[in-house]
């Protein structure tokens, strides 16, 4: 090692110090511009996907009742009335509008607020956006999903397309676009955190997990890509102190767009099936077959001339994927279930004893009571405009259809319709309207009739049957 101190060789020394140095900043000058240059075609992207989805997402403004403690009034539940915020994205132009179901949930009237922006280019244009609010109708409710379809009157209006779910991967970037405490047109930004999270193992319901932070009023709102596709609806956080802290959870596309396209067509989705049950692997349950593992899915049973039965699904196949994915457990064959591409067969592969074995199943929708009882009515007779739905009288025959009611006497609300001067009841299809104001309702006629007879802003008050529980919509006619 040389040490050199003084004389002309550290002056020598300076100036090769100091040439090296000027190179060096020049080269990070050079480097600096496309940096720079990258930075702002960052910004201008983001701002123009910006620009792209608001228009696209809305807020919801709910206003109805909410269950509250009865304290020991008996099977029929008290009201309170609430009101609530919310967010949700159109899908359709002709104003179908997707949120989620909590949002809606004992809605006796709903509206829809729109942002415009008069100069979208300005940087103070959300304070000069232009708001317009418009009525709602709730088309269908899937509360196990926690999703719900709206209606305004309105059409050409700027909807988002559905992403694929499948192609979607952790470390993606995402935006989160809705109304976080009421704060209206508001965006924020994050990237897949995972993109198949189930917080509740007991439950088959997947979702996106994002760390774009998501707060109240969030709910219902899109989680779109950078190409301003809608891969998830944003429903709820995990949080200590109730708001956002990074861990947001979205239903994803493929789930969404199923439930979307079923409440549009049905008003309540169908249970899909294959014919075929499955159950976990236990080592007892292994031992005492005989199998050749001690963990995974075995199927239960195949419903004879099912689905799952017709292309040979066997009692005792061990399932070893669903759609390529690998089954370890009964909940994750459900997750793999409902997140596969709708309408497509359901593509297993099974192990027989030492054999693998494809299989691909048909999937069916079954009907409900609901479809069944919509097969009997008549658009003309059954009409009871004023509340906007068809009906169903309750006889002898409805009631062998129907066992579980909890009454004799009444009429079903078999379908909604799409009739815009019908009052917002918060009435859905299935509930039963057993009384009117006191008054039992015995058939549809009844019912027809003692509607005509409120006027504008009078009081009404339905007993009616909703799952099981007796409760009371309460509304004004207008």
């Amino acid at each position: 090692m040389y040490v050199v101190s003084g004389g002309p060789l550290r002056s020598f020394a300076g100036r090769v110090g100091i040439a090296l140095m000027s190179a060096l900043v020049f080269s990070l000058c050079v480097q600096a511009a496309p940096s720079k240059d990258f930075l702002h075609n960052l910004d201008s992207s983001m701002e123009s996907l910006v620009q792209q989805v608001s228009p696209s997402v809305v807020q919801i403004l709910v206003t109805g009742y909410t269950t509250v403690d009865s304290h020991g009034q008996g099977d029929t539940a008290l009201i309170g009335r609430q009101r609530t915020l919310g967010s949700g994205v159109i899908v359709d132009p002709e104003g179908y509008i997707i949120t989620n179901a909590h949002v809606v949930e004992g809605a006796v009237r709903v509206r829809v607020v729109m942002f415009t922006s008069e100069n979208s280019n300005s940087p103070h244009a959300t304070l000069r956006s232009r708001t317009t609010t418009m009525d709602a109708r709730v088309l269908g409710v899937h509360t196990g999903t926690d999703l719900a379809l709206l209606k305004i009157e309105a059409s050409g209006l700027p909807a988002l397309p559905f992403g694929r779910y499948q192609d979607l991967r952790q470390g993606q970037l995402v935006f989160a676009f809705g109304s976080p405490q009421g704060l209206g047109n508001s965006v924020t930004m994050g990237v897949v955190s995972s993109t198949a999270r189930q917080p509740d193992p007991d439950r088959a319901m997947v979702y996106i997990q994002t760390d774009a932070p998501i707060n109240p009023g969030n709910s219902g709102g899109p989680l779109v890509d950078i190409d301003g596709r809608v891969v998830g609806i944003n429903t709820f956080i995990l949080s200590q102190g109730g708001g956002n802290e990074g861990l947001g959870f979205a239903i994803p596309s493929a789930v969404v767009r199923r439930i979307y396209d079923q409440l549009r067509k049905h008003g309540h989705v169908h249970r899909e099936e294959v014919g075929a049950a499955v159950q976990t692997i236990t080592p007892t349950l292994a031992a005492g077959l005989g199998l050749t593992q001690d963990y995974g899915v075995i199927v239960s049973d195949v419903l004879p001339k099912g689905p799952a039965d017709t292309v040979g699904l066997k009692v005792q196949d061990i399932v070893l994927t669903l759609d390529g994915k690998p089954v370890m457990n009964v909940p994750q064959f459900d997750a793999a279930f409902q997140l596969r591409m709708a309408p497509a067969p359901l593509h297993l592969e099974v192990l027989r004893g030492s054999q693998k074995i494809s299989l691909e199943i048909p999937v069916v929708e079954q009907q409900d009571e609901m479809d069944r009882l919509a097969d009997t009515l008549d658009p003309v007779n059954d009409l009871v405009p004023q509340l906007g739905f068809l009906g169903v009288q309750i006889d002898r025959r409805i009631s062998e259809m129907v066992p579980s009611l909890r009454m004799a006497s009444g009429v079903i609300v078999a379908a909604r319709t799409a009739f815009g001067n019908s009052v917002e009841s918060g009435l859905a299809t299935g509930d039963v309207i057993h009384a009117m104001n006191g008054i039992t309702i015995i058939s549809l006629d009844t019912l027809k009739a003692g509607i005509k007879q409120f006027k504008p802003g009078d009081p009404v008050v339905l007993q009616i049957e909703r799952s099981g529980q007796l409760l009371y919509l309460a509304f004004e006619m207008e």
